[in-house]
């Protein structure tokens, strides 16, 4: 099940924005952030495609959630004008953001390219 993040676990689990001004991922493996919201049906669209990723992926990507209605802070910090946004993070190097209900082989590709993370077989 994919683990829906607040301030605190955002800062615990990938990185404390409160304290550091340059990128500083904390986690261990790659991860992707789906930033959404209850209202919106293009999220409601990805939602099963990122669980199903979460079941494929596991243990080689951690794949978490942020409700930009009550985490808004966290929308702010990322600049989150649209939703559904995702952001990809890889283990070294800095995270890059996409938007809109994309395929699950366009999320296959960026989880290859960005997080260099190999399909499991």
């Amino acid at each position: 099940m994919v683990e829906h993040l607040t301030k605190e676990t955002f800062i615990e689990k990938v990185f404390d924005y409160t304290k550091e001004k340059d990128w500083n991922y904390k986690g261990d493996k790659p991860a992707m952030i789906d930033f959404w919201a209850e209202w919106c049906a293009p999220c409601k669209m990805v939602a099963p495609v990122i669980e199903e990723l979460d079941k494929e992926y596991k243990g080689k990507v951690n794949f978490y959630k942020v409700d930009t209605e009550s985490q808004q802070e966290l929308a702010a910090i990322f600049g989150i004008r649209s939703i559904p946004s995702l952001l990809f993070i890889p283990a070294d190097g800095k995270p890059q953001m996409a938007a809109g209900a994309l395929p699950k082989e366009t999320f296959e590709k960026a989880i290859s390219d960005v997080l260099k993370v190999e399909k499991p077989e």
